[in-house]
Order: C-alpha cells, then structure tokens, then sequence
C-alpha cells in the first residue's frame, strides 16, 4: 500500500464544537464498541462534548454503566449505554432491535471492541477462535446487521473501525493468500476462506510455516480480515452515502498494551473522532488512517 498525506483531506486532529465544518447535531447518533474503558471510552467522549448523542456499549454491564455515569456526572447526560457483546449473535440482534426502537437509526459506527490474549512479546495461538470472533466475526455481523438503520443523510453515514496496521497485506508471507486478498474484486467469501484456513492452520499445528504474520498472529490476521472486510463493504457502497474506513491508533496505553505506549487513549481517541467527522466533501472512502503525525493513509 502507498502511503499519501492525509492532509490531502484538510485532516486536523482536533474538532471544535463550534467548527465552521461542523455537520452534525443532537440528534447525531453515534455507536461505539468495547467503550467503557481505553480507547473506546475516549471516543465517546469526545463525541458527547461535541455534543453528539453517544451510545456506549460494552460486554461486562457492571462496568459499561459505571463508565457512562461518571461520564454524566461529568456533565455529559447525551450518553447512553447497552450492553453488547460483538461475539455473541443474540446479544448483537438484541442491540440493533434497541437501537432501532430508540433512536430509529444511527449515523456514525465506531467499531472499537477487540481482545488479545498475548503479552507485548508473546505469541500464543491458543484462544485464536476467540480472537477471531470478537475482533472480526463480531464487528462484521454488527456492521451487516446495522446497515438498514444507517440514515443515509446528506452529511454521510460513517463507519470507522479501530484496526492495526499489523493487519496490512505486507505482513502475510505466503504468496497465494497475499495475492487473493489482493484481488481487485475481492469477496466477502474469500476473506472468510482465509480465515477459515487460518483457524485450520492453528488446529493442525502448521500456522507457523504457512506464512502467517510474525507477530501477535491470530490478534493480526483478525485485522487484516477486518481490513480487507472495510475494502469490500466500501466498494459495495461506493459512489452512495456511506462511508467506511480504518484507522490504526499505533501503540497505546491500554490495557491490551499493558499499559505501555507512546500515548495516551485520549490522543488515539481525539484522532478517532476527528476522522469520523471529517465534513462531507473532505471524507474518503475505503482507506486506512494511521496516525499521529504525520498521519498517513492509503487505499485499504
């Protein structure tokens, strides 16, 4: 992939409640996954300072409701909260049911929720199902199942989901899963074909000499399926009112990190936001954000 300056879109990381390319409102609903902690909580709340309505979701109740009551307690009563498990089909229909009930439809997706089971210089395979649940069946079935609710406005429907740049193609070393995902008519069932042959990979014992990627292994290939995934859905809506990207924060502190990195959630997240609500005529569609500064992008 050849990287490109993002200020080709007049990228700035920080929005203003009162920018003058300001498109939203009140009645902007944004969805945000894995949010009650890390980066996930930054984003929302970012978006409900600038005055967004803000949908915190989370897999553990207990703690989605306490993060979305300190944020009201901080002043910020435009959050909600459901919980929402991406791993489990039932609780993924349960959401959309309410959000439909709600709000009648959403706007903006941030696809945050992911897990690794690896320390910083591990890498095990061991809950490799899991990993590729969550972090890739997961959001993939709660995009699918979102898509009629997207409102379609004049201000473009956003997708953005948090990947890794672990999950580029220039990670993968074997030559025939490189060059189908690749392909310039990539399909949703491809993808699925890799992954399904990654899985096998792990449970014959040969994921380590099938040219898989060298580092957190199951953790990348679930964002390079990801990826690949954004690719496909932002062709299939290309030309339309929706838009769908990725963004790498790079090394955070968060607790998949340990708590080590080069910056804090909150950086990640007021890049994340920024990118979401990007004004229309400056939004791309189908590219992979890696940010802070400068901050690249390039065609998923």
């Amino acid at each position: 992939m050849e990287s490109k300056l993002v200020d080709q879109f007049h990228f700035s990381s920080t929005v203003s409640l009162h920018s003058s390319n300001r498109w939203w409102s009140g009645d902007t609903v944004a969805v945000v996954t894995g949010a009650n902690k890390g980066i996930g909580l930054a984003v929302v709340k970012r978006f409900a300072e600038l005055g967004l309505t803000v949908v915190l979701t989370a897999r553990d109740e207990e703690r989605g409701k306490k993060a979305t009551e300190k944020l009201r307690e901080e002043g910020l009563g435009n959050v909600r909260f459901f919980a929402l498990d991406v791993s489990k089909a039932a609780s993924i229909k349960t959401f959309v049911s309410w959000v439909e009930t709600t709000f009648g439809g959403l706007d903006i997706l941030v696809n945050n929720a992911g897990v690794s089971f690896n320390d910083i210089h591990e890498n095990s395979v061991e809950f490799a199902e899991t990993v590729i649940k969550t972090n890739f069946h997961g959001p993939k079935l709660l995009t699918e199942s979102l898509l009629p609710l997207f409102r379609l406005s004049p201000s473009i429907s956003r997708i953005l989901s948090i990947s890794s740049r672990l999950g580029s193609i220039n990670k993968v070393r074997n030559h025939n899963i490189k060059e189908t995902l690749q392909k310039e008519r990539l399909s949703e069932e491809e993808i699925e074909g890799v992954v399904k042959m990654f899985l096998g990979d792990v449970k014959e014992g040969r994921w380590e000499r099938e040219g898989w990627p060298q580092i957190w292994t199951d953790y990348s290939v679930s964002k390079l399926a990801l990826n690949a995934y954004s690719r496909v859905l932002a062709k299939r809506f290309e030309g339309g009112r929706l838009s769908v990207n990725c963004f790498c924060p790079g090394y955070t502190q968060t607790s998949m990190t340990r708590g080590q990195g080069t910056h804090t959630p909150d950086a990640a997240g007021e890049v994340a936001v920024s990118l979401a609500l990007l004004p229309p005529h400056d939004l791309p569609t189908g590219h992979f954000f890696l940010g802070f500064g400068p901050y690249n992008q390039s065609r998923l």
